[in-house]
């Protein structure tokens, strides 16, 4: 899972790290589009990753559309490493400023997030996914204005969904975001199923 040879390093720092006893350190660096464009290309044009939307994007146009996310101040990429080897891709975003805004009552201080794991050589490894999600939440609450952790996985990828329940997320309703066509995105509508995170301390509700 390692970005090729020819791709050069990104110089970028990590924001967060965190380790996960008996898993490793995870490390959470913004990405960088030219530096990161390859490897997450070959991550999201992957049949694995059909549910991510990008299946037929070119790597230029998987570069144009993060340095837009890049650009913007509501909406957060990032690269992970476990060690010092990337292994997902992780985005947060204001959901006040989203499309998953017309889906459900959005409260202040709701962070929507986005998680791609990249290609597992070998067996999976069981725990790997929990233990990534430990960071990412710890993560998102680390700056104590966060209030609740919201994801919206396409309904269709049950596996998606089934796996937010085990990492503790209470199931909402299921919605369709709508399309977006704008000049610098384009997103098709999609059927998604809503699930809550609250902070510790946090009134459980699931909006």
């Amino acid at each position: 899972m390692t970005a090729p040879a020819s791709v050069s390093v990104s110089a970028r720092q990590p924001v967060h790290t965190h380790h996960v006893e008996g898993f490793g350190t995870v490390t959470i660096t913004p990405v960088d589009p030219a530096a990161d464009s390859a490897l997450i290309h070959s991550w999201v044009t992957q049949e694995r990753a059909r549910f991510w939307g990008m299946g037929e994007a070119s790597r230029e146009l998987v570069q144009e559309i993060y340095e837009d996310v890049d650009r913007r101040t509501t909406h957060h990429a990032y690269m992970v490493s476990r060690d010092g080897e990337q292994v997902a891709l992780f985005q947060t975003y204001d959901c006040a400023e989203d499309r998953v805004s017309e889906c459900y009552e959005v409260r202040p201080g709701d962070v929507g997030v986005h998680l791609l794991i990249g290609p597992i050589e070998g067996a999976a490894e069981h725990g790997f996914t929990g233990a990534l999600m430990t960071a990412f939440i710890g993560f998102v609450f680390s700056d104590g204005t966060a209030r609740r952790v919201v994801v919206e996985p396409d309904a269709r990828n049950t596996k998606a969904v089934a796996r937010m329940e085990r990492a503790g997320f209470v199931l909402g309703p299921e919605v369709v975001l709508p399309e977006i066509d704008l000049p610098e995105v384009y997103l098709p509508a999609k059927p998604a199923r809503l699930a809550f995170f609250n902070a510790p301390g946090a009134a459980s509700a699931t909006g």
